[in-house]
C-alpha cells in the first residue's frame, strides 16, 4: 500500500490540518515530473547532418563542470578520487532561532535550471509545512509539560492524603517498610529500564525521583531517623521535565514543601456534579472544601488520579505517534523529490528535520517514562502488567460471534416479517370483524417496539458512517475509551428487539385466531407487556451481559435528562433529550400501556382510555416533556455560559411546546379555531426549527463558502448528498401537517397513518444526527480539540504558590 493512504488513517482526526499536507507536496512533485517529460525541442548543428552531436558530459568535463551521475559505471572514476569534486548541494537550509518561534527556511541554489521554478515552488511550500507543524508539536508540548507539573502537585497531595488516612499517628514497622520499599526501588528501576526507548537509552538521561518527607513522629515533630527512613519510603517519580541542554535557563532552586505539610495548602475541588451541590451553588450556600480523612474519600481521590493520569499518557501516546508519523512523512516526500528531480537534497533537509525540535525534544518521552513508573507504584501496586495494561489498553477486536449473531437476528426479523405479512394476508384478518378494534388497541402497543427498532437502526448507520468519514464519535460523546458499540453491535440490539417483538405479534394472532388457545386470552393480551418488561430488566440489569457500560452511560445521561437542570448539560444529555424530542409518539404509546393495563378490561381488549380527562391530561404532559427539558438545559447553559445563543435555543423549544400543545388539543377537539391556533403555532415553530437545523446546528446556508451554500469545509466529497439532506429535512419538518390538514387514504388506517408520520421523525432526526455531529467533529478539528478534560480531585490554594 502507498504511504499516502497509510498515512491519513494514522492521523489524529481533530490534527488532521496540523499534519503535513504530504498529498499537497505529492501534486506539486507531479507537476515537476510533468514538466521533467515533456518532449524537448531538437537544436540544429551548424556542422551539418553529418556531424555526431557531442554529448554534454564531455562539455562539462572539459570545462570543469563536474558532473557525476548517479550510477557510474564500472571502472569510472568515483568522487572520492583526487581530481574529482563532490557535486554541489542543490540546497542551503537557514534555520532561525532567535526567537522562540523556530522557523526554517531552504534556499534551493539551481532555480536557474530549466524548469527550476516548479522545485523552488516546491520547497517552499515544503518548508511552510515543515514549520507549521513545528510550531504545532511545540505548543503541544509545552502544553503536556504544564500539565505534567499540574499532576506532580495533585500526587503531592495524594501521597500526603494517603499517609493521613492510613498513617495518621505515624507509626509504623521501620524493618518492613525499609525492605519492601527497597523491593520498589528495584521494581522501579526495572520498570525504567524496560520502558525506556532505545534513543532515550543512547541519550544517557537520569530520572530524577525527589524526596518527599511522610509523615510526622510521635511527638509532634521529625526525628532525622524518621525523616530519612520516611523519605526512603516514598520517592516520588518526579513528574518535570528539563528542556534541551541548548534551552535551559536557569532557575531558583526552592524546597518542596513536605507532604503533611501540602494538605495545609489543598482543598477538595468541587466540580457540582450533583443536584444537592447544583442547588447549593444557586443558593449561595458556601460550600464545604475541608479535607475529610476517610477512606472512602481516598478511594475517589485515587480513582479520579488514576483516570487523569490514564488519559494524560494517552495525550503523550498520540503526541509520540504525530512526531513519527510526520517525520516520517518528511522522509518519504524528500526521497520521492530525489527520485523525481536525480539530486540528493534528501540528506541534507531530513538532517535539518532530526536536528529540530520535532525529531530532537525528548520531553514527550522522558514524561512516557515518568507517568509510567509513577503509575505503576502508585495505582499498580508495582505491577508493571496491570499497570501496563491500564495506560495502553488493548484495541477492541470484533468478535466472529457478534457478527453471526447479528446476521442471525436480521434473518430472522426478515423471515418474521415476511410470514407476518403472509398470515395477515391468507387468514383475511383485515376484513375481519373486529379488525378495528384490534387497530385502536393492539397495534399502538406494538408500534412502540418500531419506533426503538427504527431509532436503533438509524444511530447503526450513523455510526457506519460516522467512521466512514473519520468522525470521532467516541471522543464527542465522551465514551470510556474501548467502550464504544460499532454499528454491528446496534444493529444486534436492534434486530434482537425486532424479533422478540415480531414473535409476540405472531403468537398474539396465532393464540387469538386457533379455538384451542381461545381460553388463554388473558395471556395472549398480555404478550406485548411481556416483551416490554424483558427489555426493561435487561435495560437495569445490574450484571455484565448486554453491554453493560453502554446501558449505564445511556440511564446517566437519561438521568441526566429526566433531573434537567441539575446537572450540567453536556454534549451526551442534550444530544439524548434532543433522541427523545423525535420519540413523543413512543413515549404516547407507554402512557397506552400503563393506562390500557391498569384500568382497562384488557381480557376483552377494551378501554377507555381516550375518553378519560387524566389521560387526555397526560397526552399533554407527555407529549411536552422531552421538550421541557430541552428548554431547561439550555437556561442551564444559559447562565453558566452567558452564551445569548443558548437563550434563542430556549425560545426556539418553547415554541415547539406550545406548536404541541396546539395539535394536541386540536386532535381532541376538532374546532375550526384550535385548527389555525394549531397551523399558526406549528408554522412558526416549524420555520424557526428548520433554520436552526441548517445553520446553527449543520453549519449550513453560509453565502460566502466556497462551496456554494455549504460550509468551506465537508466530509462527505459528494456536495450532492448535504443538498439532498436539506430538502429531507425541510420536507419532514413539516410532516406534521398531516396531523392538522387529516389527510385520509382509504387503505390506511389513522393508526396506521400516525405511526408512518412518526416513524419520518426518527428518520429526520437519524438525518440530523449524522451532520450534526459532523460539524461538532470540525468544530473541535478548528481548535484542535482531541482530549478531553479530567478532572483532578484537589485545588491548590494559588495565593500560597504566588508567595513563594
Amino acid at each position: 500500500m502507498k504511504f499516502g493512504k497509510e498515512f491519513t488513517p494514522q492521523m489524529v482526526p481533530e490534527w488532521h490540518e496540523a499534519y503535513m499536507d504530504y498529498n499537497f507536496l505529492k501534486s506539486l512533485l507531479k507537476d515537476i515530473l510533468r514538466h521533467k517529460s515533456k518532449p524537448k525541442p531538437h537544436h540544429h548543428h551548424p556542422a551539418g547532418p553529418h556531424v555526431l552531436p557531442r554529448k554534454l558530459d564531455l562539455y562539462r568535463a572539459f570545462s570543469g563542470l563536474i558532473h557525476t551521475p548517479r550510477h557510474a559505471p564500472a571502472g569510472a572514476r568515483t568522487p572520492t578520487s583526487p581530481d574529482l569534486e563532490a557535486p554541489p548541494l542543490p540546497i542551503v537550509i537557514h534555520s532561525s532561532s532567535q526567537t522562540t518561534d523556530e522557523k526554517h527556511e531552504t534556499m534551493f541554489l539551481m532555480a536557474g535550471e530549466e524548469g527550476g521554478e516548479y522545485e523552488l515552488v516546491y520547497f517552499k511550500r515544503l518548508d511552510d509545512e515543515f514549520n507549521k507543524v513545528v510550531r504545532f508539536y511545540k505548543g503541544k508540548v509545552a502544553e503536556v509539560v504544564r500539565e505534567a507539573e499540574e499532576l506532580n502537585k495533585q500526587m503531592d497531595a495524594f501521597i500526603a492524603f494517603r499517609i493521613k488516612v492510613e498513617k495518621p499517628e505515624g507509626w509504623f514497622d521501620r524493618a518492613a517498610e525499609i525492605t519492601r520499599l527497597t523491593e520498589d526501588v528495584d521494581a522501579s528501576t526495572a520498570a525504567l529500564s524496560a520502558s525506556t526507548p532505545v534513543g532515550a537509552r543512547a541519550a544517557s538521561r537520569k530520572v530524577h525521583m525527589e524526596v518527599i518527607d511522610e509523615g510526622p513522629s510521635s511527638h509532634g515533630g521529625r526525628s532525622s531517623s524518621d525523616e530519612e527512613s520516611v523519605r526512603r519510603e516514598t520517592e516520588l517519580t518526579s513528574m518535570k521535565t528539563d528542556t534541551d541542554e541548548s534551552h535551559k535557563k536557569p532557575r531558583k532552586s526552592r524546597a518542596r514543601p513536605a507532604p503533611l505539610e501540602v494538605l495545609d495548602r489543598v482543598k477538595f475541588h468541587n466540580h457540582l456534579e450533583t443536584p444537592r451541590s447544583t442547588i447549593k451553588g444557586f443558593l449561595n450556600v458556601p460550600k464545604q472544601y475541608e479535607l475529610k480523612f476517610s477512606r472512602e474519600n481516598l478511594k475517589k481521590v485515587e480513582g479520579k488520579l488514576k483516570v487523569a493520569f490514564v488519559e494524560f499518557y494517552h495525550k503523550l501516546r498520540l503526541l509520540k505517534s504525530y512526531s513519527y508519523l510526520n517525520m516520517l512523512a518528511f522522509s518519504k516526500i524528500m526521497k520521492k523529490y530525489d527520485k523525481i528531480t536525480e539530486r540528493s537534497a534528501s540528506k541534507a533537509y531530513l538532517k535539518m528535520v532530526d536536528s529540530s525540535f520535532l525529531g530532537s525534544s525528548e520531553d514527550v518521552a522522558r514524561l512516557m517514562e515518568r507517568v509510567e513508573a509513577t503509575f505503576i507504584k502508585h495505582f499498580s501496586n508495582s505491577n508493571r502488567s496491570k499497570g501496563m495494561s491500564l495506560l495502553r489498553p488493548k484495541a477492541k477486536r470484533e468478535r466472529h460471534r457478534v457478527t453471526f449473531s447479528t446476521g442471525f437476528f436480521a434473518g430472522c426479523t426478515t423471515a418474521l416479517i415476511v410470514a407476518l405479512i403472509l398470515i395477515i394476508r391468507a387468514r383475511h384478518i383485515v376484513e375481519q370483524h373486529g379488525s378495528d378494534q384490534y387497530m385502536e388497541t393492539m397495534f399502538p402497543l406494538y408500534s412502540l417496539f418500531l419506533f426503538v427498532v427504527l431509532h436503533i437502526v438509524m444511530y447503526a448507520v450513523n455510526i457506519y458512517f460516522w467512521r466512514r468519514c473519520r468522525v470521532n464519535y467516541s471522543f464527542i460523546f465522551g465514551y470510556q475509551k474501548g467502550t464504544e458499540l460499532g454499528y454491528i453491535q446496534v444493529f444486534q440490539l436492534a434486530f434482537g428487539i425486532a424479533v422478540l417483538g415480531l414473535i409476540s405479534i405472531l403468537c398474539n394472532l396465532d393464540m387469538e385466531m386457533d379455538p384451542k388457545t381461545h381460553d388463554y386470552k388473558a395471556i395472549t393480551e398480555l404478550l406485548p407487556l411481556m416483551v416490554v418488561l424483558v427489555l426493561v430488566a435487561v435495560l437495569f440489569c445490574p450484571f455484565n451481559v448486554v453491554y453493560k457500560s453502554s446501558r449505564y452511560f445511556f440511564l446517566t445521561c437519561l438521568f441526566h435528562c429526566v433531573c434537567a437542570p441539575l446537572y450540567k448539560v453536556t454534549l451526551p444529555d442534550f444530544f439524548l433529550a434532543d433522541q427523545l424530542t423525535s420519540q413523543v409518539q413512543a413515549l404516547r404509546s407507554l402512557e397506552f400501556y400503563i393506562c390500557y393495563y391498569a384500568w382497562g378490561d384488557y381480557k376483552l381488549r377494551e378501554t377507555s382510555c381516550k375518553r378519560n380527562d387524566v389521560f387526555t391530561t397526560f397526552s399533554f404532559i407527555v407529549a411536552v416533556v422531552p421538550y421541557t427539558w430541552r428548554l431547561l438545559q439550555c437556561l442551564r447553559r444559559l447562565y453558566e455560559e452567558k452564551d445569548a445563543m443558548q437563550g434563542y435555543n430556549g425560545l426556539k423549544y418553547f415554541a415547539t411546546i406550545v406548536a404541541v400543545c396546539m395539535r394536541t388539543a386540536y386532535s381532541i377537539d376538532k374546532g375550526l379555531g384550535w385548527r389555525i391556533t394549531a397551523v399558526t403555532f406549528s408554522a412558526i415553530a416549524a420555520v424557526v426549527c428548520m433554520y436552526w437545523d441548517l445553520v446553527i446546528d449543520w453549519g449550513l446556508l453560509q453565502r460566502r463558502s466556497r462551496n456554494r451554500w455549504l460550509r468551506d469545509k465537508l466530509l462527505v466529497p459528494q456536495n450532492s448528498v448535504y443538498y439532498v439532506a436539506i430538502v429531507l429535512n425541510i420536507l419532514l419538518r413539516f410532516a406534521w401537517l398531516q396531523t392538522v390538514l387529516n389527510f385520509k387514504l382509504p387503505f390506511l388506517h389513522r393508526q396506521t397513518m400516525t405511526t408512518i408520520v412518526a416513524s419520518l421523525e426518527i428518520i429526520r432526526r437519524g438525518i440530523w444526527n449524522f451532520f450534526r455531529l459532523e460539524n461538532e467533529h470540525l468544530n473541535n478539528v478548528g481548535k484542535y480539540r482531541a482530549f478531553k478534560s479530567v478532572p483532578v480531585p484537589f485545588n491548590y490554594d494559588e495565593g500560597d504558590d504566588k508567595d513563594e
